[in-house]
């Protein structure tokens, strides 16, 4: 009988309402949304591609082409910026935080174990070579170099510090703190510091302009860099890893520490400080043209070649609206330097570490 009661409400609603849904039915995507979705799942198949072929490579031990983390790095910027382009038209797809800290709009979290092997590969390809000269304190060495030189150029003490956590700042924004590593993306920027031949040779022609400086404020220091020096005799350089340490600083930026006093008051943020000293490795000139304008926040990139320098740096690399900037002044360029922040943290905590030791 019951059923049958059921069966005749349900007939009676049919003819006054019309057909009665039992559940809520889901709007079709429309042309736009179908779109970025088809481009994010081929995104996300050719990264996995690459993935897997760069593994069976290594463990093949076969030869691997050319910069071969190159095309792993464009895969993984074509997968966070598709994914990008997919929360824009579609925000139900934004999920859970993920754990490196990029934002959920960019990054699908059930990708992690992909981007994991994306940073074991990485590892593996770019192993300092046989040869290379390690140092038992990377972390350490990072810090009293950069304070030795922040001193020797007149900073106070504590500007001399900052010079000495920002440095540190710029070693993992280089190679995530790893020492003497190569590159899989370049075939010229190697060692702790990632410099260049005719880099590392500039700053060590610096550095021995300062050295005696050096020596009278930090006899100690001075000791270990002359036995770091005898050490990497007839070698490479950037594959000692203090030596790279140095002639990094030195060449790009000791003159800027000599700024840390006016920097500190305009960028109070140390991760901000950070980005500011990372920005003299990817785009010199036009960030000490943006430090001598008096307004240093608002101070406005426009050139296609420094646009392109930062994209390749992935500022402005993920999705249609950040590729689409052709201008930016360095407050968005800051704000848009969100993978670095993860790092810099990294950083802060490590100085933070070292002088509780």
């Amino acid at each position: 009988m019951g059923s049958r009661r059921l069966a005749a409400a349900a007939i009676a609603a049919v003819a006054i309402f019309g057909a009665v849904p039992t559940v809520a039915q889901k709007a079709a995507p429309t042309p736009q949304q179908s779109e970025a979705l088809a481009a994010y799942e081929r995104a996300l198949g050719d990264f996995k591609s690459i993935l897997t072929e760069r593994r069976r490579q290594i463990e093949a031990k076969e030869p691997l082409p050319n910069l071969p983390g190159q095309a792993l790095y464009l895969a993984r910027v074509a997968v966070i910026s598709s994914y990008k382009d997919l929360t824009d038209v579609m925000p139900s797809r934004i999920g859970r935080p993920n754990k490196f800290e990029i934002p959920p709009a960019y990054f699908d979290a059930e990708i992690e174990p992909l981007v994991e092997e994306y940073g074991r590969l990485f590892d593996l390809m770019e192993a300092p070579p046989a040869n290379a000269q390690s140092s038992p304190t990377p972390f350490e060495d990072v810090v009293d170099l950069a304070v030795a030189i922040a001193r020797a150029k007149g900073l106070a003490p504590e500007h001399a510090e900052a010079a000495g956590r920002i440095s540190l700042g710029l070693f993992f924004a280089e190679t995530n703190g790893k020492q003497n590593v190569r590159n899989a993306r370049s075939n010229t920027y190697m060692g702790s510091f990632q410099t260049g031949p005719s880099e590392d040779r500039n700053g060590r022609r610096k550095w021995e302009k300062i050295k005696g400086d050096v020596a009278a404020i930090d006899p100690g220091l001075s000791a270990r860099d002359d036995k770091e020096e005898a050490r990497a005799r007839g070698t490479d350089q950037r594959f000692n890893h203090w030596t790279n340490v140095r002639n990094g600083l030195m060449n790009a930026h000791s003159d800027l520490f000599r700024e840390i006093p006016g920097i500190v008051k305009t960028l109070p943020d140390t991760i901000d400080q950070m980005k500011l000293f990372q920005l003299i490795q990817i785009v010199p000139t036009p960030t000490r043209s943006a430090l001598k304008s008096g307004d240093l926040l608002n101070y406005r990139v426009s050139s296609p070649r420094i646009m392109g320098y930062l994209r390749n740096n992935s500022i402005f690399a993920f999705g249609r609206a950040d590729r689409a900037k052709t201008s930016a002044s360095y407050r968005e360029i800051f704000a848009a330097m969100w993978l670095f922040n993860r790092k810099f943290e990294k950083a802060m905590a490590k100085f933070a570490e070292i002088r509780t030791r």
